[in-house]
């Protein structure tokens, strides 16, 4: 049997109420292979089975943001997603924002330069949510940055740090001649 058709039955399988499933996705643009129970949430998958410990649980409903991920540059609540859901996408943690050099992204120096975080619990999933963001809207007007931000919770900042650090990533990513966010 191929793998292809190994991967066909197990989901054929899942279907059928059986225990686990064969996924494959890309974690931070390495490819993953793995077996899942078919009830496993992406959070714990990705703390437990890779290491992703900047992948924060927190509400456990997807409602505080601290679990953002990007999946196929989409920003999801991880710890309210199915892992078989990720089969075939690309998963995005923020272990995989910086480059492989250490470089970090735009979101993470304009984080740093304008003390867009204070206890850093949020400050992942604003990362990621927010690296979603300008990946759609590079550079998005005040409004929507609210609104964007508007679904992560966070404590500590009353949100004009944040606004101020997705404005100030915004435009370092400019600076940068138009280089992937």
């Amino acid at each position: 049997m191929t793998e292809y058709a190994d991967r066909d039955a197990d989901r054929s399988a899942a279907a059928n109420g059986e225990l686990d499933t064969c996924i494959e996705f890309a974690l931070n643009g390495v490819k993953q292979t793995m077996r899942v129970d078919t009830n496993a949430i992406l959070l714990d998958v990705l703390r437990n089975n890779h290491g992703c410990k900047g992948v924060r649980g927190s509400c456990e409903r997807g409602v505080c943001g601290a679990c953002t991920v990007l999946v196929d540059d989409v920003p999801v609540a991880s710890c309210s997603t199915f892992a078989f859901s990720v089969d075939g996408a690309s998963v995005e943690t923020v272990e995989g924002l910086a480059a492989p050099d250490g470089t970090l992204s735009p979101q993470q120096r304009a984080f740093s330069e304008c003390g867009g975080f204070q206890c850093g619990f949020c400050t992942s999933g604003m990362l990621m949510l927010t690296t979603g963001l300008l990946r759609q809207d590079p550079q998005p007007d005040r409004g929507t940055i609210r609104e964007w931000i508007s679904s992560n919770t966070c404590r500590c900042t009353g949100y004009e740090m944040i606004l101020e650090s997705v404005e100030r990533a915004a435009e370092l990513s400019g600076e940068t001649n138009g280089d992937s966010v």
